[in-house]
């Protein structure tokens, strides 16, 4: 969700009175894209940020004690990206790279059985996320820029402290190589802004690392496609240019940590598990070796 919204000229509509940061919205077209009937089928409710939700998977925006959180499913045979974010944010936790923290899900008084993941909203009403897309297009990639250069330029000639980004850059082609994330597009990071002064905040915390860990193949550790920079991995890895802050040993734990967390699905056999957990320590290691 973000803070930008149009209204009907001298509608008399308040700002204050209507966002969904603060005020209640709609649940029917959550209930429809989760396979439930709303209660009034013939008067649905549009006034939700579900209508402008994008992405593939299975997603709703709900308010769970009092706080507005974004419920999200998985996909394929495994089910596996809720279980994967998961992981993505322990990860990050032992490493210390700013993140949104997600949790596993069951939805409350339901019949469905089905674990999600589950996650704050990180921007509010007086901020909003910009992603990297948009920045990009700021100015025209020159030809001697690489895409990585030139997202720092448009980040620099909007006025963003390049040294800040480029650190959080880092850390983020780091994780997305521990956990063999395939699918990091622009419109999957991007950086905060006030809503109100349009001075930009900084890189926006990491979010939204479901596809990973080799989520739609049997074959665990197997090479997999790589993104924004790089078509692969050990490319893009290359292109991280601290690694100071990086620490093996706080990971030590992860493989048990996957291990555990996998046991909550009824689709990923133990197995799998352990080979994930295992993969995710190898590449770990091999950035250690990078350091």
């Amino acid at each position: 969700m973000t803070s930008n919204w149009v209204m009907p000229k001298d509608s008399g509509l308040c700002w204050d009175n209507i966002n969904f940061f603060d005020n209640d919205f709609s649940g029917d077209i959550g209930e429809i894209l989760f396979g439930q009937k709303p209660k009034d089928i013939v008067n649905i409710n549009m006034l939700s940020p579900d209508a402008t939700s994008d992405g593939w998977l299975r997603k709703k925006w709900s308010i769970v004690n009092d706080k507005r959180v974004l419920i999200k499913g998985g996909s394929g045979v495994f089910e596996q990206e809720p279980f994967n974010e998961a992981i993505a944010t322990a990860v990050m936790e032992r490493l210390n790279i700013t993140h949104v923290p997600y949790d596993l899900f069951c939805i409350p008084s339901s019949e469905d059985e089905n674990i999600y993941s589950v996650c704050e909203n990180f921007v509010t009403s007086q901020t909003e996320l910009v992603p990297a897309w948009r920045v990009v297009q700021t100015l025209k990639r020159l030809s001697s820029d690489s895409e990585l250069a030139h997202l720092l330029r448009c980040c620099e000639g909007l006025g963003m402290e390049v040294s800040g980004i480029t650190s959080n850059i880092d850390k983020m082609l780091t994780l997305d190589y521990i956990i063999a994330n395939e699918d990091r597009h622009y419109n999957n990071f991007g950086f905060l802004r006030n809503a109100e002064s349009l001075e930009w905040m900084g890189f926006a915390p990491i979010y939204d690392s479901g596809t990973s860990l080799w989520y739609n193949t049997q074959k665990v550790g197997a090479i997999v496609d790589a993104k924004p920079f790089k078509k692969k991995h050990d490319e893009q890895i290359k292109l991280v240019q601290s690694l100071n802050w990086f620490k093996y040993d706080a990971l030590k734990d992860i493989a048990t940590y996957c291990i555990e967390t996998f046991a909550r699905s009824s689709t990923i056999a133990n197995d799998r598990a352990e080979a994930i957990g295992n993969a995710v320590m190898h590449r770990a290691g091999i950035v250690e070796k990078m350091r």
